[in-house]
């Protein structure tokens, strides 16, 4: 790999070679030699049975020997990570979920790493041999290499440490096998003084975070995209299909299934233009800020010289903050990402809660629409079948409600100079993009693409509606309708039919007035000089 590294992109992996993952060290186990048969036994001397002995070779050492401030700690050999990995791994058994299980983390450290690289060596303060390897390692784990070796959980304590160091030690045992050592020869590349060079967990973990989230708002993005799609391609079939509005739960006026239908989609528009929005915030990265902001042990150049090398590699709008130490404690990007997500996740239980409602039924509910039959709904009442993918969306949306109030508590939470809750930000976050992504997914392809609306009977309710006669309160007032109304709900007839019983207004004047369609579409207004 050359030093110039601008055609890597952050998120277009596909043109990494796939590197063999590397051997075990239990699978250079020698074999043992095989007992011989008694009958062998009886007739060979001792030297006929050595010389007819396989020759046993030594096994490999199953751990090597590392050292912290707090002492030596045996590392299995065969792993990239090192001794403050494997301090975390015994220091957090907490979720069970690791950092490895977020792979656009993953993903987004190596890239900043990869940038801090080429920033040190461009400033002269690592061996330009060394910052070769260490990219080679970084742009391999960006393509997926490497996965299973960041296995500390997201529940971490330390703002990141245990994360920072994991990556830290996993470059640099990758970038020593590069260059032709040992795992653990940290003389020549060492996973602080080479890799972590000019950084902090404080100023590398959040920018990695951030850039991981922009990484995730794509597929969210799309999946929004197609589902807001969905909705529109089932307003348009339906533009002309009169129903009823209802607002608390009670008969309105008219409006057609397209409309109904257009709005889920004009809400889900909002949200695509709000992640939108969130880039250029999430894209200001402190590199360089160091421990607290104020760039202790980093090169004053190393800001702008990191900050252009990872806007070069990413093609995103990476810019610095303007106020290092103000940006340390700032965590607004995460207060404005999880309430982009709270927002959606508001729009999509409005949409499954209102097609719940419209299935209802058959005999005893709204029954405008049937949504896909997709399983049997009861071990017991034979033939019902529930709107089980409405629901499983709104538990999904349940779930986004407590990320918000996590986040917000992690923000809250921040003292001093410092907040230490980055990793459960970036985990409920990320958790609560990849479960709203997929959720979208399921709901336009197993709900939203299969719907069947019942035309007839969305139009006989909006011609049996008594708040139809609301039309009416321009020609004979609102006294004279709210009479009609309730003598259409009294003896069960429309309002048209009671209209012109108790109005002088002419049939074809009236039949225009209560027209359900063009009441649907703000037509049913007419002039005031037609009034009799």
């Amino acid at each position: 790999m050359t030093n110039d590294d601008s055609t890597r992109q952050l998120f277009d992996i596909a043109d990494i070679p796939t590197v063999a993952p590397m051997a075990c060290g239990a699978s250079h186990t020698a074999h043992h030699a095989r007992l011989r048969s008694d009958d062998a036994k009886a007739g060979a001397t001792t030297a006929d049975a050595a010389a007819a002995a396989p020759t046993q070779r030594t096994e490999p050492p199953r751990t090597r020997t590392e050292h912290d401030c707090i002492g030596e700690m045996e590392v299995p050999a065969d792993v990239y990570w090192g001794i403050h990995t494997q301090r975390a791994i015994g220091n957090f058994p907490v979720s069970g979920i690791t950092d490895s299980q977020h792979p656009e983390l993953i993903r987004a450290y190596a890239t900043v790493k990869r940038a801090c690289a080429s920033a040190n060596e461009e400033l002269g303060l690592i061996d330009p041999d060394k910052a070769r390897f260490i990219r080679e390692a970084c742009v391999e784990i960006e393509g997926g290499k490497l996965a299973d070796q960041f296995p500390v959980d997201v529940m971490q304590g330390g703002a990141g440490t245990s994360s920072n160091m994991n990556m830290n030690e996993v470059i640099a045992n990758r970038a020593l096998e590069l260059a032709g050592h040992e795992r653990g020869d940290y003389a020549y590349i060492h996973p602080n003084d080479d890799v972590n060079e000019s950084q902090s967990t404080n100023d590398t973990y959040p920018a990695a975070c951030k850039l991981a989230l922009i990484d995730a708002l794509h597929p969210l993005s799309e999946s929004t995209k197609a589902l807001a799609q969905a909705f529109h391609d089932l307003a348009d079939k339906h533009i002309n299909d009169v129903t009823i509005g209802r607002t608390q739960l009670q008969d309105a006026v008219p409006m057609t299934f397209g409309q109904e239908f257009h709005a889920f989609a004009t809400l889900l528009k909002s949200d695509l233009a709000a992640f939108e929005r969130l880039v250029p915030q999430l894209a200001q990265l402190n590199l360089g800020a160091t421990a607290i902001g104020t760039g202790i042990c980093a090169d004053l150049r190393f800001r702008k010289a990191a900050t252009a090398h990872l806007a070069r590699i990413t093609g995103l709008p990476i810019t610095a903050a303007p106020d290092p130490v103000a940006a340390m404690t700032d965590m607004g990007a995460y207060v404005s990402t999880s309430a982009a997500l709270k927002n959606l996740a508001v729009h999509l239980k409005k949409a499954a809660d209102d097609l719940r409602l419209l299935n209802s039924g058959p005999r005893c509910g709204f029954n405008d629409l049937d949504v896909p039959a997709r399983q049997a709904g009861s071990s017991i009442m034979p033939a019902k079948v529930n709107p089980v993918i409405p629901e499983c969306v709104n538990q999904c949306c349940f779930m986004v409600f407590g990320m918000d109030v996590t986040v917000n508590w992690a923000v809250a939470e921040g003292q001093l100079q410092l907040n230490a809750f980055d990793p459960v930000m970036v985990h409920e976050l990320l958790t609560g993009m990849a479960l709203l992504t997929n959720a979208m997914d399921v709901f336009r392809t197993n709900c939203v693409e299969g719907i069947v609306v019942h035309t007839e009977v969305g139009r006989a309710h909006a011609e049996s509606t008594p708040s139809i006669s609301a039309a009416l309160n321009h020609y004979i007032g609102y006294e004279q309708g709210s009479a009609i109304a309730a003598e259409a709900v009294r003896s069960g007839r429309t309002v048209r039919e009671v209209a012109g019983e108790m109005t002088d207004l002419p049939a074809d004047q009236l039949d225009e007035i209560l027209d359900p369609a063009k009441l649907a579409r703000g037509l049913g207004q007419t002039c005031r000089e037609h009034m009799v």
